[in-house]
């Protein structure tokens, strides 16, 4: 009772606030600037972040109240605990090898395989890569195949001699003709035929293979090409609604057709965003399906499966690949999705080994047997921002996915160009913002690692067949790649050329003058050349001018860059520009800084280039590059 009290004493002294005063108060200490400008952050989206959320603000959303297992599956699909599979790629073609891995991974804790079965042409191939497996535990993902019906007939007769019910069959095939229209720019046979397939599988599957997940539609693509959230959620759920209306047509139910597909999502580095996007994608899907009026609850639960981002992993510093992909599967994992693939870090360079894969493994078990993440259901429920974001994603997704419909579904905004335009769109200005570091990728674009070589760890990727067979593209496609590819190429030109018998490009950095200055300055120079692969002369800084030319004339540097205070640059500049003439000096004079009245006068004492930090960075390094030999 004495604790009763307490407490209602204390509540007595913190009255409630109400919105209205905080907003007051926030104001006022904003002193006239802008509330938006200064305190609501615009997501790449569109989104609107405020800076802060409270209860009150969530009493309109509709999926609040709602509990776990339950309509429309925002709080996840699991009522037990929130258990998801672990699943390792095992992107190796031959079969026996591939069977050889798959059963490491399945001792060293993975319990769902992704395997390549481009090399499968009979029973008897199937049969050598699922010996041994433990069918009845472990959910696979067939993917590469030339024929899926073929295979799936091939799968249930190697099943027989497995001594395995393929009514138990677990996973998925990665059968997804949109993904293929947009990755070729083609259809696989034609659309009439890849359709066709589409409907032979479920036919079979229906009743042959009832657990197996026939159709897949990889958003992950779509993300890797640059799609920003929204255009990844809305994009695979036009897929999946034509899949079902198409196939609902021609006579399936809705239940064996939804319940047969999988939805591959990518998991990006926007920690909360990708934790709401999770939530969202089962509301929409739910929200979707329900249209087609099912008679299984189970139809309206979305299967999302998930891979880590390959759009911001990196060749340089690749060890800080590990710190993406970890807080990616973090999101995944409390966002509630049902399976997981942590791409391993080394894959940007070279082929996945068995320590590579190990750790990619090994970083799932660790959230689940350490950080215990399987054990609570939606754990970021009741975060007012976190609800908020959910609700705000899936509004977006819904008015672009309703979008695309209004031009006829996916394939027909595929075949118009849609779809390639808009995410094509978001990634130049992704790409763009990279250039100018409004976005930093850990030592890509910022603090680049100065020692660091990588051009003898590449190996070159080897095209498969299905690239050398490739038809000619009817339609625009869709570009999968990475987000550092141009910068990395900058740093590689570099290492080309020191690897053709030239010496490393040096950046001298002339720092005199206003010690906070030149060495904040130096500091930028240094972190704008490394980027490049240059090496970087850094000086305590000099007393005197002549001295600073001195020891230009004995390093011999490809560029020399002037640290200083712009106030100082006034007087300093002409002289050092002056003095580097006088000693024929071949270095490119730069100017750590941009005074703007004083550019063009500096421009005329000798000065070629200004880095500052609205400099675009990319364009500047292409044009040290040109100058200094290293590329055409």
């Amino acid at each position: 009772m004495d604790n009763n009290k307490t407490y209602q004493k204390l509540f007595a002294d913190f009255p409630p606030v109400s919105t209205e005063e905080w907003e007051s108060r926030i104001i006022e200490d904003l002193k006239g600037a802008d509330y938006d400008k200064k305190l609501v952050w615009k997501t790449p989206e569109g989104i609107k972040i405020k800076p802060y959320y409270r209860a009150g603000q969530l009493t309109d959303l509709p999926h609040i109240g709602s509990q776990p297992g339950s309509y429309p599956f925002v709080r996840s699909n699991k009522t037990v605990d929130n258990k998801w599979r672990i699943c390792q790629d095992v992107d190796v073609s031959d079969l026996r090898e591939a069977n050889r891995i798959a059963l490491d991974a399945i001792a060293k804790g993975a319990n769902a395989l992704a395997l390549d079965v481009s090399e499968v042409k009979s029973v008897a191939d199937l049969v050598t890569l699922l010996r041994g497996i433990p069918l009845a535990k472990t959910e696979i993902h067939y993917y590469n195949s030339n024929n899926y019906p073929v295979l799936l007939n091939h799968l249930i007769e190697a099943c027989k001699e497995l001594n395995f019910d393929p009514k138990s069959l677990q996973g998925s095939f990665d059968f997804d003709l949109i993904s293929y229209l947009l990755l070729h720019g083609n259809f696989f046979l034609s659309e009439s035929a890849d359709f066709d397939q589409a409907y032979e599988l479920i036919s079979i599957g229906r009743s042959k293979t009832p657990q197996l997940r026939l159709l897949s539609i990889n958003g992950h693509y779509i993300h890797d090409s640059g799609a920003n959230i929204i255009q990844e959620l809305a994009f695979t759920l036009a897929s999946a609604s034509e899949y079902t209306a198409l196939l609902s047509a021609r006579g399936l139910p809705v239940d064996d057709i939804a319940q047969r597909i999988t939805l591959i999502l990518s998991a990006g580095s926007n920690y909360f965003m990708e934790i709401a996007k999770f939530r969202a994608v089962r509301l929409l899907w739910a929200r979707m399906i329900e249209q087609y009026k099912p008679s299984d609850t189970k139809t309206l639960m979305a299967h999302v499966q998930v891979i880590t981002s390959n759009w911001n992993k990196t060749v340089y510093d690749p060890y800080v690949n590990l710190l993406r992909s970890t807080t990616e599967a973090m999101a995944a994992a409390i966002g509630g999705v049902d399976s997981i693939t942590v791409i391993p870090f080394d894959v940007p360079y070279k082929e996945a080994d068995d320590f590579s894969r190990r750790i990619a493994r090994n970083q799932q078990i660790l959230l689940q047997e350490e950080a215990y993440l399987d054990k609570v259901i939606d754990p970021s429920a009741g975060s007012y921002y976190i609800e908020q974001l959910t609700y705000s994603i899936a509004s977006h997704a819904w008015d672009l996915f309703t979008k695309v419909e209004t031009l006829g579904g996916m394939t027909q905004a595929v075949k118009s160009g849609f779809i390639q335009d808009e995410v094509e769109k978001n990634a130049k200005q992704r790409i763009e913002d990279l250039a100018y570091r409004r976005m930093v990728l850990l030592g890509t674009n910022q603090h680049p690692d100065l020692k660091e070589r990588m051009l003898e760890k590449i190996q070159e990727a080897q095209p498969d067949d299905e690239e050398l067979q490739k038809k000619e593209s009817k339609y625009k496609t869709l570009q999968p790649g990475r987000l550092s590819d141009e910068f990395e190429d900058i740093r590689l030109a570099t290492e080309i050329f020191i690897e053709t018998g030239n010496d490393q490009p040096i950046v001298f950095l002339f720092t005199i003058g206003n010690l906070a200055m030149r060495k904040a300055r130096a500091a930028f120079s240094t972190g704008f050349f490394g980027c490049a692969g240059y090496r970087i002369a850094d000086n305590a800084g000099f007393t005197t001018i002549e001295e600073g030319v001195k020891e230009v004339r004995r390093q011999q540097p490809s560029i020399v860059v002037i640290c200083s205070s712009d106030e100082e640059y006034v007087d300093l500049v002409p002289q050092i520009c002056k003095q580097l003439k006088e000693i024929e000096s071949k270095a490119i004079p730069v100017l750590a800084g941009y005074p703007k009245e004083h550019v063009e006068s500096f421009k005329q004492a000798g000065i070629e280039e200004f880095i500052h930090i609205r400099s675009n960075v990319f364009t500047t390094l292409i044009g040290f590059h040109k100058n200094l030999g290293i590329i055409d």
